[in-house]
């Protein structure tokens, strides 16, 4: 689901080496996306709340935040992807465009194959993931100067805008994306992906925008790393205070009751939300709980996100690049994040899965680490991650070269001079840079 490295030790960057630079920098984001997959691991397994009813500490530290730094992060990856710069018309750039709706589609048929599991161990989050990576191409083609504003823009507008629409939208399906439901209700399944599900992609392309503004940074140097990480912390105080002064002060809690009887009310400001808030009154945008969608809950996931990756990159630095041996295994589970989380989603929705919620998440993350230890040392890409990543390349390289064929060429490129310029394409191509 990502740009990943098969290195695990990185050396210090001061050499200047730009291999071991890109090695330092995909380690770090390796790193934190193993901590977003398990996380999101927790919250499915781990119970939400405690024998007085409140919420545990695992929910706590993870619900809303995990899967965010996730969606971070999948920006991060498209920005890799597209080589971590504005794409320009060409060649090159249909070649990139192909290789992000290649990879799409491909996460999405595997989402898609998981519909047979039950929601309510687990939304897969694989086909919203697919339409993100969709949404993101446009994104790929404008200016970070541009990107940054934008972020801040849908931050706000696209929780408004749902919150505008949804009253005239289906209810949420309320079940896994599938095959079957894309074939007998395409619509329905789209309104649900976008709109109105659990991570619904018009709210959640604030994390990708975010993301692919990261993903354009020297993420190798230090500067960066504290820039993230006190610019993470600023956001999430930011996100509780005005949370706080809209809902307290202001009064704006004594609105949320309008319409949603108070238990409901309660449970969602205790708990969070499925993905969206009651559109029974305006003031449900001043929550910030998980997973509610709000300008405030993005700011506050934005800024938890920006944190651990900051803090990762800069704990790099302290260690003189040697984290990645020292978290080996969480390297490793991030660098095959799809194969790590489809597994999950396959083992709780199976009859192996007869344990308690902490003796079976303690065992998942046993297997995950030995396996991806292992697997990364013998044969380097995950199983899914080598599937998506042998597709995607080869669709790439088709698209490239047949846009290269039919470039024209200057009159006065002929000869020997063609046949060079020829054979550097051919043999740029056959790298897959």
């Amino acid at each position: 689901m990502a740009t990943t490295t098969t290195a695990v030790s990185t050396g210090s960057s001061a050499t200047g080496s730009p291999t071991v630079a890109k090695q330092s920098r995909l380690i770090g984001v390796d790193i934190t996306r193993g901590l977003a997959v398990l996380g999101m691991i927790a919250i499915h397994s781990l119970d939400e709340y405690d024998n007085s009813g409140a919420p545990t500490l695992s929910f706590t530290l993870f619900a809303g935040r995990a899967a965010a730094m996730f969606a971070v992060l999948a920006g991060v990856a498209i920005s890799f992807i597209v080589g971590r710069r504005q794409l320009v018309g060409g060649p090159v750039a249909r070649g990139k465009v192909a290789a992000l709706i290649t990879r799409a589609a491909t996460i999405g048929v595997i989402g898609l194959a998981l519909g047979y599991t039950d929601a309510d161990y687990g939304t897969v989050i694989l086909p919203y993931y697919a339409i993100m990576f969709l949404l993101a191409i446009p994104l790929t083609y404008l200016r970070t100067r541009v990107l940054i504003p934008l972020t801040a823009v849908v931050v706000i507008a696209a929780p408004v805008l749902s919150q505008w629409v949804r009253p005239h939208l289906q209810e949420p399906l309320g079940t896994q994306a599938s095959f079957g439901i894309l074939l007998h209700n395409p619509l329905g399944q789209l309104i649900d992906l976008t709109v109105t599900g659990e991570y619904p992609a018009l709210v959640w392309m604030s994390y990708v925008c975010a993301g692919i503004v990261v993903g354009r940074m020297r993420l190798t140097t230090l500067r960066v790393a504290l820039g993230l990480a006190g610019l993470g912390g600023i956001l999430m105080i930011a996100s509780s205070g005005l949370s706080w002064l809209l809902l307290r002060p202001l009064g704006g809690i004594a609105h949320l009751s309008a319409g949603v009887d108070t238990d409901t009310a309660q449970d969602l400001l205790l708990f969070g939300g499925d993905g969206i808030v009651p559109t029974t009154s305006w003031w449900w945008l001043a929550v910030d709980g998980p997973h509610t969608g709000t300008p405030l809950d993005l700011m506050a996931t934005i800024g938890s996100s920006f944190a651990v990756l900051g803090a990762i990159l800069l704990l790099g630095h302290l260690t003189r690049h040697h984290l990645g041996w020292v978290l080996a295994p969480l390297a490793a589970t991030g660098s095959m994040s799809l194969t790590v989380y489809t597994a999950h989603i396959m083992f709780i929705n199976s009859d192996f899965d007869i344990y308690g919620p902490t003796s079976g998440y303690i065992r998942q993350l046993v297997c995950i680490f030995v396996f991806t230890l292992a697997w990364r040392a013998t044969a380097g890409r995950g199983p899914l991650e080598g599937l998506v990543a042998a597709i995607t390349t080869r669709v790439a390289r088709h698209v490239e070269r047949r846009a290269y064929s039919r470039t024209p060429r200057p009159a006065h490129i002929t000869g020997e001079q063609g046949a060079t310029e020829r054979r550097g394409i051919t043999q740029r191509l056959g790298r897959g840079r």
